[in-house]
């Protein structure tokens, strides 16, 4: 049992907590003075070690200090419907929109506020397989999903879990980097919710990055490395497939694709921090300026401070699911997690992925990240 201090013993610490927060802010009066009537550099205002704040100020400055922009505030209001933001840089739920309307119109301000909001919701969307599927070809091809079960038409993933399947997905990720062209979004319908739990949470990649020391933001820069598929065919364990099996599907879908850890957002221009650290062979990094492999601890340290990252919770928005809710992010802007909370009920999405092109990084065409 700890010892508990006497009352005498409480008083004299609280006297002493006292005497050093004066002495102490005695000694700060001027410092504290000079800060006032001093302009300092924001990138000395946060510290080295922590500039997650930093990261949120520079993207909302960019945001204009308003959750969208003006044009799509007037676009909003001319089509009746109304924005309920979650969080500072990312998450709208759209109300007042009917999804199996194909409308040209209403499609372009859906695109505009998934580039402006990264990840967008939709509430009381009971879609079809195939009217999921045909909101989906509004914004692109789609591409199917080779390693899990497929619905009745096969651009169809369905995620079920329960009693048997708990929840897998709960950790950070952007999707499908072991493909060439990774995806530029997905779009998840709830189709049954869990009595308690299983929200998904996102968190803003741009914001990320700005959040980065600047030294680890400048190696990033020249940094690449390869993807690939393993963890969806294993060859041990109670799920281990054939290696004859394991043949078959590489020379399908190839096994290992290089990609840069920092990405160009083809339609804003912004920069995001981009991987995904189960797909990332993290031995793999190199400088793609010599073509040098990086040190293994070198590797495993910037991994791990990239890891850390978007679990940050001043980055993230966090979305309750319904039956008839839809999600819609941005895979090039946004990482994302579900939360595996409620075990043993079954929790039920299906999901469409929209085609997206190859990654690249050019920081010209980002004059914050660029020049912070």
């Amino acid at each position: 049992m700890a010892h508990a201090h006497s009352p005498e013993e409480k008083a004299h610490y609280n006297d002493a907590a006292i005497q050093t927060a004066r002495a102490l802010d005695d000694a700060r009066r001027g410092v504290r003075k000079t800060l006032r009537t001093t302009e300092i550099p924001r990138e000395r205002v946060f510290p080295k070690f922590d500039r997650t704040g930093l990261g949120v100020a520079l993207e909302v400055e960019r945001m204009g200090e308003q959750p969208v922009s003006d044009a799509l505030k007037e676009r909003a209001d001319a089509l009746g419907v109304e924005l309920e933001h979650l969080a500072l840089t990312l998450g709208t739920v759209i109300h007042g929109i009917d999804l199996r309307r194909d409308d040209p119109e209403l499609t372009a301000f859906i695109r505009a506020t998934l580039l402006e909001r990264k990840v967008i919701f939709f509430r009381d969307q009971p879609l079809e397989e195939d009217e999921q599927v045909a909101f989906g070809r509004r914004f692109g091809d789609l591409d199917a999903f080779p390693f899990g079960p497929p619905g009745e038409n096969p651009y169809i993933l369905e995620i079920k879990h329960g009693r048997n399947a708990p929840g897998t997905e709960n950790g950070w990720h952007t999707d499908v980097t072991w493909m060439e062209k990774p995806s530029l979004g997905s779009i998840a319908q709830c189709v049954e919710q869990p009595p308690y739990g299983g929200d998904t949470l996102f968190s803003d990649s741009h914001a990320a990055y700005l959040g980065l020391r600047k030294e680890l933001q400048e190696r990033l820069q020249h940094l690449r490395g390869i993807n690939d598929y393993r963890n969806f065919v294993p060859t041990k364990g109670p799920l281990a497939i054939s290696e004859d099996l394991l043949d078959e599907i590489k020379a399908r879908i190839p096994f290992g694709v290089d990609h840069p850890l920092l990405r160009t957002h083809p339609e804003t221009g912004k920069t995001a921090l981009w991987f995904h650290g189960g797909f990332l062979r993290h031995d793999s990094l190199y400088d793609e300026r010599s073509g040098e492999t990086l040190d293994a601890d070198e590797a495993r340290a910037i991994v791990k401070e990239m890891q850390a990252q978007h679990p940050r919770p001043e980055y993230i928005c966090r979305f309750s699911w319904q039956p008839g809710s839809i999600a819609f992010w941005d895979n090039r802007a946004v990482q994302h997690y579900a939360a595996s909370d409620y075990y043993p009920h079954r929790r039920v999405l299906r999901r469409v992925t929209v085609s997206g092109d190859l990654p690249y990084y050019d920081p010209s065409r980002d004059p914050v990240a660029a020049h912070g």
